[in-house]
């Protein structure tokens, strides 16, 4: 059989926890690799957004998944388009990885030409989308309802440290799993872990490159989310 590799997202930690999503997408690859011959000899699963520029860089489990294929030769197998991206920009750049990647939902005779297709249409469906929403919202403002949110500001800046609070945890389940992995191949100490990261591509949730400290505030972080 021919090996590939699993990749799952989901856009919420809390999908990721109760499994939303994530077991129709294994259900959907297990079935098309089992017709289509294929051995899948490593999965990753991920909860992130996959939107913005940055994307790739939040998204630690699919750095992980390209290096496992990169090693091995072969591709990733994801269950719809948008469990890699609806960005124009940024399945161009998965492109540019020469990794080949296989949509089940399109079939083995989806080429990167057609998957540039495909995220063209999803995003310009999407832009459709803002613009009806915008438009909808301009013509109820000019009705005289009243828009916005109410919140005051302390209100406000207590809601956006608790969200930024939620992405690090989410990065941080993100990127362990691959901490553990490079453990479990006999590396240890943070200076090592930090190469060992910046060797596979995996980003730091700002983008940047990792240090000893930077993997020494994500490890204590995710000691402390697991504790009661």
């Amino acid at each position: 059989m021919k090996a590939a590799v699993a990749y799952y997202r989901v856009s919420t930690e809390r999908q990721r926890k109760s499994g939303l999503g994530i077991e129709a997408q294994k259900e959907a690859v297990a079935r098309f690799a089992a017709q289509e011959g294929f051995d899948l000899v490593a999965s990753f699963v991920e909860a992130e957004s996959g939107k913005g520029s940055d994307a790739l860089d939040r998204r630690p489990q699919l750095a992980a998944a390209l290096a496992a294929a990169r090693s091995r030769k072969c591709p990733i197998i994801v269950a719809k388009l948008d469990r890699l991206s609806c960005d124009v920009a940024f399945i161009s750049g998965l492109m540019a990885q020469r990794v080949p990647f296989i949509v089940a939902e399109l079939g083995t005779d989806a080429d990167p030409f057609m998957l540039h297709l495909y995220a063209a249409l999803a995003e310009k469906e999407r832009r459709l989308i803002s613009e009806r929403t915008r438009s909808a919202l301009a013509q109820r403002k000019a009705r005289g309802a009243r828009l916005g949110n109410p919140r005051n500001a302390r209100e406000a800046a207590a809601l956006g440290r608790s969200v930024q609070t939620e992405e690090a945890e989410r990065f941080a389940a993100n990127v362990l799993p691959v901490i553990l992995s490079i453990q479990s191949a006999g590396i240890a100490g943070m200076a090592a872990i930090a190469i060992a990261l910046n060797n596979r591509g995996v980003r730091t949730a700002r983008g940047g490159r990792w240090h000893v400290s930077t993997v020494a505030n994500l490890l204590a972080r995710s000691i402390q989310s697991v504790q009661p």
